[in-house]
């Protein structure tokens, strides 16, 4: 009886563990493909990129580089003064609008940590312009205009960071936010935990709107993209699809909005190229 009731305990054990993985297998998103077109050679493309109608933007810790967008050609460099005497430290993703590149920046790995928004003029690349979250929800990571609003990250992480015991701020507490045009939160949502899983012990790096009106966010490391939109109810985003692309290691990425809606901008941190990348057009998720 003894011997029954241990095989009958490890069959419904195993029962209920092949139930589980199946439904979690059936509840990931679809995937899809997409397709590196062209790689630029440059020297800053380290932390991101932006990208305008004539060019896009390479964007290390401190200094931005403008490139010409059919060959590459450096075109414009910003100021870069010396450590300690630079007041920038971590600049992130970064997108251009009526003339103006807006960059993400903290003091990561600083503790604790800061963040603000950084502009400059996108002919010039003089710095115009600094707006400060001093202490604030994490470190903001990247910064997009959509619907009338601002958009962004403020990203924790479960990595100890050189002399520190405990994580960053832990990877489950980065939240995406909604600012009005004072840059004042109006909402903030968190990322499903599988993606947030899949970050750790780093988290989000990049976000950009698509033309489709999904939002699409990146990851320091994994070849992939994930496609998320707003919920109708709660306080987590809903992940839609994941993108695949061999050949990307995350970092801040940037939809072209001059011409192909299709067409999104990433960087290969290891070699310090930017990627022109063809997307996959995605279903109606509705």
């Amino acid at each position: 009886m003894r011997r029954f009731s241990i095989q009958k305990f490890v069959f419904l054990a195993i029962h209920f563990v092949t139930i589980l993985a199946a439904s979690t297998v059936f509840a990931q998103p679809p995937e899809f493909d997409a397709k590196i077109v062209r790689k630029f050679e440059t020297t800053d493309a380290f932390q991101a990129v932006a990208v305008d109608e004539n060019a896009f933007y390479a964007i290390n810790n401190v200094r931005l580089t403008r490139h010409d967008k059919d060959t590459g050609r450096v075109m414009q460099q910003s100021s870069e003064n010396p450590e300690p005497s630079s007041p920038l430290i971590h600049l992130d993703s970064g997108m251009v609008l009526e003339g103006r590149l807006y960059a993400a920046h903290s003091n990561y790995p600083g503790w604790p940590m800061t963040s603000s928004i950084e502009v400059w003029d996108a002919a010039t690349l003089q710095h115009i312009q600094s707006h400060s979250f001093d202490v604030m929800l994490g470190s903001f990571t990247w910064l997009d205009r959509y619907n009338g609003s601002w958009w962004g990250t403020f990203a924790n992480y479960d990595r100890v960071q050189r002399g520190m015991t405990e994580p960053y701020g832990e990877t489950s507490n980065t939240v995406m936010v909604q600012f009005d045009d004072g840059f004042n939160v109006l909402q903030s949502w968190s990322l499903p935990a599988e993606i947030l899983r899949r970050m750790s012990p780093m988290s989000n790096s990049g976000g950009s709107w698509g033309s489709d009106g999904y939002l699409y966010l990146s990851g320091h490391d994994d070849p992939e993209i994930y496609v998320m939109a707003l919920p109708e109810a709660g306080s987590e985003l809903d992940w839609l699809a994941t993108v695949r692309l061999p050949g990307l290691n995350g970092q801040g990425i940037a939809w072209d909005r001059s011409g192909s809606d299709n067409t999104l901008w990433a960087i290969l941190r290891s070699t310090r190229q930017v990627l022109k990348i063809e997307m996959p057009v995605l279903p109606s998720f509705d």
